[in-house]
């Protein structure tokens, strides 16, 4: 296994030893303003075949007020017992320029008890943005993907998660949310990643196609000076996007995830000298039992003795020596030659990085 990893790391190292390719600018980074918006609200759904939340107050309490807008007052003190009822949460991403009328998707998830919201639909409910505003009504029928079926004596089967559900083109947009595209003096342009020498090659990219327009304001965002009048703004954002950079070389970095022993280690890792030596201990115990019989006619008695054997071996001592700016490839080398498990490399690379040989930014996940 671990062979095989070090061949596709080995792999990986060949291709990323081209020369880096040029990136387009919408593949770097994001217009500030051009994002989309989250969009929550609280509802009702209703149809289900028994799977509801039977007597959650909060169900119970949103179908008072939904039975009264209908003109149904139910009297104090009933409970309805809606077992073909659940109390959902509904959750949508609202695009940019998005405008009233629109259709957007939407997620049904339940939060009480109800097993299952196959077959539901969802009753009318408004979808509010951050600053409390409505900006979407939701309605329609639940696709859901998931199913639950259980027995009398308790048995269960569950096929992926019957208790969310999509509702494609679910929700109505009914307002706008003012991204200052056509307003603002100048717009901002944002990296994935902060990086000073990418911003400041994508600011050098923008200057010589439009002189004048970019600069950099941190690690991170650009400011562009463009038209105000949209058309000719839309224009220069489409071609700005499609301009190609070369962007900065990656950090030196080792990312290692704790749960499931992965390491990737970047392209720009390098090592100082350094002597590393691999090597286990193989302790192995047999325990066994003979029985002991006395001498005849000496009225002794049979015993039970416990034998052990007890067996140590050292497996695999090597050391190998690191030269100075040694490379991943040379890296990947050496500990395969040594032999290591993924366990056993975490922890050398992480005697390294104490040691001040490894020259890289270690992160665990």
């Amino acid at each position: 296994m671990i062979r095989k990893l070090i061949l596709a790391l080995s792999a990986a190292l060949a291709l990323s030893a081209a020369p880096a390719a040029a990136e387009r600018v919408r593949d770097l980074g994001t217009f500030q303003s051009v994002r989309s918006n989250q969009l929550t609200g609280y509802g009702i759904v209703v149809g289900l075949d028994g799977s509801g939340d039977d007597n959650f107050a909060y169900l119970t309490q949103a179908m008072r007020g939904v039975s009264g807008r209908f003109g149904l007052q139910l009297p104090p003190g009933v409970n309805p017992a809606l077992k073909n009822a659940a109390a959902v949460m509904i959750t949508a991403d609202l695009p940019a320029f998005s405008k009233p009328g629109q259709r957007i998707d939407i997620t049904v998830s339940a939060i009480g008890k109800a097993k299952s919201l196959r077959g539901g639909a969802l009753i009318m409910t408004p979808l509010y943005g951050a600053d409390g505003e409505i900006y979407a009504m939701a309605q329609g029928n639940l696709a859901v993907g998931g199913l639950g079926v259980s027995g009398r004596d308790g048995s269960k089967l569950t096929v992926n998660i019957p208790t969310v559900g999509r509702i494609a083109d679910g929700a109505s947009v009914e307002r706008a949310v003012a991204t200052g595209f056509d307003t603002a003096e100048a717009l901002r342009w944002n990296l994935a990643n902060a990086d000073f020498l990418t911003a400041s090659r994508v600011r050098d990219a923008i200057n010589a196609r439009y002189p004048g327009t970019a600069v950099v304001e941190d690690g991170v965002t650009l400011a562009l000076r463009l038209p105000l009048n949209p058309d000719e703004r839309a224009s220069m954002m489409a071609a700005i996007e499609m301009l190609e950079v070369n962007p900065a070389e990656v950090a030196a970095r080792v990312i290692v995830n704790s749960r499931s022993g992965t390491v990737v280690i970047s392209n720009a890792v390098r090592l100082s000298p350094a002597a590393i030596s691999h090597g286990s201990l193989l302790v192995r115990i047999d325990e066994d039992q003979r029985v002991i019989q006395p001498e005849p006619f000496s009225r002794g008695e049979t015993a039970v003795e416990e034998s052990s054997a007890i067996d140590i071996e050292q497996q695999g001592n090597r050391v190998t020596l690191m030269q100075p700016g040694a490379s991943l490839a040379q890296v990947v080398d050496a500990l395969n030659m040594l032999g290591v498990s993924p366990a056993d490399l975490v922890a050398i690379l992480e005697a390294l990085k104490q040691s001040g040989s490894l020259k890289a930014e270690m992160v665990v996940i």
